[in-house]
């Protein structure tokens, strides 16, 4: 008589599968590599997606406390590793797997390269806080290293422009990202450090996966920032990366834009810091002539009931005499400290371009928006604006010479 087979329900047949692959070694502890497809995040906070090649596809779900691991943001497209489990979903008998962490393609290898780096720095000392250089409170410009078509460039350009709207700053431009990346980089930073047009100099670029942030992890990079006697603020990436340029300068920032803004003070508040101390100081000075003038009246007062005429015409004229002399000390103590406040107003405001316009000066851009500061930089025929203290005006060369 033939045995009796089991008969399952449909939910002891899917428990009993999802049993079987959760026993299986092969499959309880996987990696698989692939190209992520439909990624979706639900409002929970879970991951779902495929992950597929050229011949098979298999859904995927990662669940929100593996996902607030990861290093970059999980797209379309892009070549990963998971590791995880499989499974099956019970409630359709579909084949999953459940993940529990995703790397990027190359990404492993270049974090363990990262690590050995930033071991191997940190013996040397590169990463000591006696080795870093104060930042300048109130730079005569700032220097920029990053690519001239990111938005590093305009979130730094921007947040200056805004804080300190007359702070001058010197571009330097270099590719941030691919091959050869970290030795322009590096030259950038070299280059200014020989011309020295500024006292502190942010290096940096927006976000991006490990690989894209790769040139500030390497040597070039690293060696420029250690060498370069400017101050240095190193912005790559978001808030959450991390780089060895970050490490090895002066400060590190968060973003580009929090890199501008530890790079330069606010004007409006640094003027009403000085108007303030003038005010404190001036007050400081009256009372202490009052302060004086009490002191002495006291003595006389002494005087007389102490001495006799003759004496007390004596201490008179001692008390007039000094008293002369102390109020002349202090109408020049007043007089210094009144021109010294004069002299930082007029430093500061020496920094606004529209005072020069003012005078009768004009500035001359190109096409490109680039300002003209020799005849070699235009030719005739082309097209400049000129910016006036009251307007801007569109012009034609027609010729030039030299003087």
């Amino acid at each position: 008589m033939e045995a009796m087979k089991p008969v399952f329900t449909v939910h002891e047949l899917t428990e009993y599968v999802d049993l079987l692959l959760g026993f299986d070694p092969n499959l309880k502890e996987l990696a698989v590599e692939g190209e992520l497809q439909g990624v979706k995040r639900h409002a929970s906070g879970h991951l779902y997606f495929t992950l597929k090649d050229e011949l098979a596809s298999v859904n995927c779900v990662m669940f929100r406390q593996y996902v607030q691991g990861l290093r970059f943001i999980p797209k379309d497209g892009m070549h990963v590793r998971l590791a995880g489990r499989a499974a099956l979903y019970q409630k359709d008998g579909r084949f999953q797997l459940m993940a529990t962490g995703l790397v990027a393609k190359g990404e492993g290898s270049l974090y363990a390269a990262f690590a050995a780096y930033k071991e191997k720095l940190k013996g040397l000392g590169w990463f000591d806080e006696s080795q870093k250089k104060p930042i300048p409170y109130l730079p005569t410009a700032v220097g920029l290293v990053t690519s001239a078509s990111g938005a590093a460039r305009h979130d730094v350009e921007t947040v200056i422009g805004r804080r300190f709207p007359s702070m001058p700053i010197v571009f330097y431009p270099a590719a941030v990202q691919g091959t050869g990346a970290a030795q322009e980089i590096a030259d950038a930073i070299d280059r200014a450090d020989a011309e020295r047009r500024c006292d502190v100099l942010i290096v940096g670029r927006g976000g991006g996966s490990m690989e894209d942030l790769w040139p500030f992890n390497e040597p070039p990079v690293a060696e420029a920032i250690r060498k370069c006697s400017i101050p240095i603020i190193s912005a790559v990436g978001h808030e959450t990366d991390f780089s060895i340029s970050d490490y090895v300068a002066d400060l590190r920032a968060p973003t580009p834009s929090a890199a501008a803004e530890l790079a330069v003070p606010e004007r409006a508040a640094l003027l009403a810091s000085l108007s303030t101390l003038g005010n404190r100081l001036e007050n400081a000075l009256q009372n202490g002539i009052r302060s004086k003038k009490d002191r002495l009246k006291l003595r006389w007062s002494d005087a007389v009931q102490m001495r006799a005429r003759r004496t007390l015409e004596q201490k008179r004229q001692q008390a007039e005499e000094t008293y002369t002399a102390i109020a002349q000390a202090v109408l020049r103590m007043t007089e210094q400290q009144r021109n010294r406040l004069e002299r930082e107003k007029e430093r500061l405001f020496a920094y606004d371009p529209q005072r020069t316009l003012e005078r009768g000066f004009a500035l001359i851009k190109d096409r490109d928006g680039r300002l003209v500061t020799k005849i070699g930089q235009i030719e005739t025929g082309n097209t400049v604006e000129i910016r006036f203290a009251d307007g801007t005006a569109q012009a034609d060369i027609t010729g030039k010479g030299s003087i």
